[in-house]
């Protein structure tokens, strides 16, 4: 029998990023062990300390690099108070979104244990379900500019884009997901009220692509009331698919009904090609080194790598692991727990069973 290896590049990022990555690795390590999963990991250096010593942010090349040689990239996070513009950290995450057209950026919000959700008297069944966000376009493609910039009359205008491919791509993926995985409902949330124009196009596609996957309820929101319901019913989403910034905010709202940033995972899709999984946190330079942050986020990103490389066993197993361990109190500080990062990681390999 032929054993696939899987080839995967590891960017540990900033701050806390190498630390988190670290015990995500020994989590993929761990599942080599357990389940079988052939990987081959090769680590870059790409972030803050190359920036400043090299002037390098993405190399050249580097896109085609791992569109050709590499099945998936994990990553930590980017961000770094000695370079104050941020410009590697945009260059490096969002060049590889962009350039690598990772157009589903997903997001799963799923309840560990009652006790972590500031929502009162919510099951852990309560809040499970997957955020489908526009990546590639919206209000995050860059377009707009100043008129009499620093004076009295200032004008700022800040443009957004929403393309028929790319608002059909998301939708159609948003259903496909439902129907692969046995949900029930999509939900797409906008502000067609208002934004009549990208409205339209999301209105009208949504109810195009909804009518090919009849078994599926398809219903609307707007977001500001999307908003409001993941607070008072988030029972009521199986998967939700949205634009680029509301995407952005909503799934912030859901990290925090499942416990927190330091628990939020994504993927950066495009199906079929190489794709970028990241934990949600940022690169909290005041915390690098302390041995304080959590990596459950990355160890659960590393999961849906798994998963998305065809490893569905072993991806379910990790997440089973960090489950366990927020049961029994073995966590960070920021969970209620007393472990360093590295004994938090350890923990969770030692929970991950075959």
């Amino acid at each position: 029998m032929t054993i696939t290896v899987k080839r995967v590049a590891v960017v540990p990022g900033d701050g806390i990023g190498p630390e988190v990555t670290e015990e995500a690795v020994g989590v993929l390590e761990r599942v080599g062990e357990t389940h079988g999963v052939r990987l081959e990991l090769k680590h870059f250096d790409w972030g803050a300390d190359k920036f400043l010593s090299e002037g390098v942010t993405l190399p050249e090349g580097a896109l085609e690099m791992l569109s050709t040689e590499f099945d998936a990239v994990l990553s930590g996070a980017f961000g770094d108070p000695r370079v104050p513009s941020n410009q590697h950290a945009e260059d490096i995450l969002l060049g590889m979104r962009r350039g690598l057209d990772l157009y589903i950026n997903l997001r799963p919000v799923r309840l560990l244990h009652e006790r972590l959700t500031p929502l009162r008297g919510r099951a852990v069944g309560d809040i499970n379900f997957v955020v489908f966000r526009e990546n590639t376009e919206g209000a995050y493609c860059g377009a707009g500019g100043f008129l009499k910039r620093g004076t009295p009359d200032e004008v700022a205008t800040q443009e957004e884009f929403n393309t028929r491919k790319g608002v059909e791509r998301i939708v159609v993926a948003a259903f496909e997901y439902a129907r692969g995985s046995g949900r029930r409902r999509v939900t797409m949330c906008d502000k067609s009220n208002v934004q009549r124009f990208g409205g339209d196009l999301w209105q009208r596609v949504f109810k195009e692509v909804a009518a090919r996957y009849p078994e599926i309820e398809a219903n609307h929101q707007y977001a500001d009331a999307t908003a409001m319901f993941m607070v008072l019913n988030p029972a009521q989403f199986d998967v939700l698919v949205t634009n680029n910034l509301f995407g952005d905010i909503l799934t912030d709202l859901g990290a925090a009904l499942q416990g927190g940033l330091g628990l939020a995972s994504s993927g950066n899709i495009h199906p079929g090609r190489v794709s970028l999984f990241e934990p949600v946190h940022g690169s909290a330079p005041p915390l690098a080194g302390k041995r304080q942050a959590n990596p459950a986020g990355a160890i659960l990103s590393a999961g849906l790598m798994l998963e998305y490389l065809g490893h569905a066993e072993a991806a379910g197993a990790v997440e089973r692991a960090v489950r366990e361990c927020v049961a029994a109190g073995e966590t960070t500080r920021d969970l209620g727990g007393a472990l360093s990062t590295p004994e938090a990681g350890e923990r969770v390999r030692a929970r991950i069973r075959g």
